[in-house]
């Protein structure tokens, strides 16, 4: 084990500084989820990091031959042999050893395969959110310190060079003056008016397994592999998703921790007849100690350009940032503002032009986030995106949700980890898991 730590350490060195080559080794590599996001997370480790050995599991056994084919395929895979398919990511974290495993699943199945993998001694790339609910986001915390692994979070945009260049050019150096208000923001449709009926899961997916600790709901042809986020079992909506990739965004660029006050409101007020059951237009309010986050979203009418991103409002100035770049306006019309966008690195790297368009910028984020997180493996430092700070983030949207759906505000007590003086709330930090599975 002490020799293959010190082989990972510099293969991981080596592919942070982007020297990475075949004679350096490999890493192994299993990912948890092979659909979107476990896909490209893993094609943009393999275009910064030799993989000797790849597993993939997944409950959906087509997309998963899918996923094993195209991984294979890829032109910069260095791969001896096809990827070995798992249905079970039991017995592939059991069968094989790992430097690193990739979670891309649906966020309800995030918290128990992340603790399965740092047991088993791994090192972890987590999308986000971290978990569907606030315990879990803490004992996710508390399985990273316990096991030593590394753990990146797939927030990226504090890795992004558009992001860092903005929190030096225009945060750090004073550019804004004194901020105020931070207004979050999604726009982008992700709930249907409409899902099709209830019908027979096809045979390839073992829709059981795929609900997992989740209540077992009604499969319907558009729930998967893309629409599960309308449903509330599976996750927290599109502040769950958005709405933690920018409120990590904005408490990395500001240096904020945990909002003290949360307040939400929001419902089904359009589109009243879907059978989703996440809200489709929400607003929350996050206080910290001197201002205020709001998240508004909304799964209707005309989404503007960009359709989510921040608004960072200061004295002096509003810094814009979204998921391809940022804008500086100064208050004084007389001085020159500025902006910055994502470097696509179209051509810089093998595979670039077979991935799917919709896919290029994510490349590019994921790329930058993975050579932090090997970087951060090879240094034994947190990464950028670590655990503690993924579920703060996480946790404060969960709260979010949590203040909705009681209709009231909260009052977070970060260091008890405890609502104040509301036993309703502090109830619903922990989600029921369904038997047979037990909460980490």
């Amino acid at each position: 084990m002490t020799d293959r730590r010190g082989a990972l350490k510099a293969i991981a060195a080596a592919a942070a500084c982007a020297t990475a080559s075949a004679q350096a080794g490999g890493l192994r590599v299993g990912v948890i989820g092979a659909g979107w996001f476990g896909k490209l997370n893993l094609n943009a480790l393999m275009q910064v990091a030799p993989v000797e050995q790849v597993a993939l599991a997944d409950v959906d056994a087509g997309m998963l031959e899918e996923a094993g084919q195209l991984t294979a395929a890829r032109p910069e895979a260095q791969l001896a042999a096809a990827p070995t398919l798992y249905r079970d990511y039991r017995e592939m974290l059991a069968a094989q050893a790992f430097d690193i495993v990739i979670i891309g699943t649906p966020d309800h199945w995030h918290a128990l395969p992340a603790v399965a993998a740092m047991e088993r001694g791994a090192h972890l790339y987590l999308e986000k959110p971290v978990s569907v609910d606030v315990a879990e986001a803490f004992a996710l915390v508390a399985a990273a310190e316990r096991t030593g692994a590394i753990v990146q979070v797939g927030t990226q945009r504090r890795t992004a060079p558009f992001a860092i260049e903005a929190r030096e050019r225009v945060v750090r150096a004073g550019l804004l003056g004194r901020v105020g208000l931070v207004d979050v923001f999604g726009y982008y449709h992700q709930r249907p008016a409409q899902f099709p009926a209830a019908s027979a899961p096809p045979a390839r997916l073992d829709w059981d397994f795929y609900c997992g600790p989740a209540p077992l709901i009604d499969y319907n042809a558009s729930l998967h592999p893309r629409l599960w986020r309308a449903f509330d079992g599976f996750g927290n909506g599109y502040v769950g998703d958005i709405g933690v990739h920018f409120v990590d965004l904005c408490r990395w660029l500001l240096g904020l921790e945990w909002p003290h006050v949360i307040a939400s409101t929001g419902g089904a007020l359009v589109h009243r007849e879907s059978a989703a059951t996440v809200p489709d237009t929400q607003v929350a309010t996050f206080a910290y100690d001197d201002l205020i986050m709001t998240w508004t979203n909304r799964h209707w009418g005309h989404p503007p350009d960009p359709p989510w991103g921040a608004s960072i409002q200061g004295e002096n100035g509003t810094l814009l940032i979204h998921s391809l770049g940022y804008t500086y306006t100064p208050r004084d019309a007389a001085v020159q503002g500025f902006s910055a966008s994502l470097d696509l690195e179209r051509g810089r790297f093998a595979g670039d032009d077979v991935s799917p368009e919709r896919d290029r910028h994510l490349m590019v984020l994921a790329r930058h986030n993975m050579r932090d997180f090997l970087a951060a493996i090879a240094e034994e430092r947190a990464p950028a995106s670590n655990m503690r700070e993924g579920a703060i983030s996480t946790a404060t949207c969960a709260l979010a949700n949590i203040s909705m759906k009681l209709g009231r505000t909260l009052h977070w007590d970060a260091g008890a980890r405890r609502v104040v003086d509301d036993d309703a709330a502090n109830a619903m930090l922990a989600r029921a898991y369904r038997a047979p599975w037990r909460r980490p």
